[in-house]
């Protein structure tokens, strides 16, 4: 029984966090939990459990006798995300090159494959799991208490950004994504030789790989409602 309901969880876990990301829940979307408990056979309990689990990570927020709603997307955060990213990414690949272990490598090895294979077919939200998974596994080679919990944050929104302005649909966007492929196989080579600062050099061009559309994302005449309320709860 209670492996059963631990899978429970993990499912529920599992859903959330791939509803978040691919933006089949929208930032700001309240989250039903008697829904959630009916439809994961969880009691209340439990589903707390998961629900604090995801805001401790960043997905969702969580407020005394107001429930749980997916984390928000405002002009503000948004903002925050363009300053911090590359500072937070340059850093997160210099550890990761100084600390991964063979097992991490290949596991970063196995998702760059995943990766390539949702490109060839044109699947976004595939695209959009596999790419964060990559950076996740950059964030647990680096191993840095104080990092990895912005890290985690930024990758959200990285996410959640992707899937509302990266469409393949021209010429430009698919060199882009061809590129981005082509920098995650350099990085994974800059990490497996251990070097540090080929590493945190990638990082700051795969940063400005994006860096344009994601500017332009935060303006508020690129900003449209599909991302959610722009204003935060209170």
């Amino acid at each position: 029984m209670k492996d059963a309901a631990k899978q429970r969880k993990t499912k529920l876990y599992d859903y959330l966090k791939r509803a978040i990301l691919t933006l089949e829940l929208r930032p700001g979307a309240d989250l039903d939990e008697t829904q959630l408990c009916d439809a994961f056979e969880l009691s209340r309990t439990p589903l707390r459990e998961v629900l604090r689990q995801l805001s401790g990570e960043g997905y969702i927020e969580l407020r005394e006798n107001r429930g749980a709603w997916v984390s928000e997307m405002s002009y503000t955060t948004l903002r925050d995300f363009f300053l911090a990213a590359p500072m937070i990414y340059g850093a997160i690949l210099r550890l990761a090159a100084i600390n991964a272990t063979p097992t991490q490598i290949a596991a970063l090895k196995e998702v760059q494959n995943e990766f390539k294979t949702s490109l060839a077919t044109d699947d976004a939200a595939a695209r959009a799991l596999n790419n964060n998974r990559f950076h996740e596994i950059t964030g647990e080679m680096a191993s840095n208490v104080y990092l990895l919990p912005s890290f985690r944050r930024l990758l959200i929104d990285h996410a959640r950004i992707g899937m509302t302005f990266y469409r393949p649909n021209n010429t430009d966007m698919k060199e882009n994504l061809s590129e981005a492929s082509n920098q995650h196989d350099a990085i994974i080579k800059a990490i497996e030789a251990g070097d540090e600062n080929a590493a945190a050099q990638l990082a700051i061009d795969h940063w400005n790989l994006s860096r344009d559309q994601i500017e332009m994302f935060v303006t508020p005449s690129s900003l449209e409602i599909p991302l959610g309320s722009v204003s935060m709860k209170t």
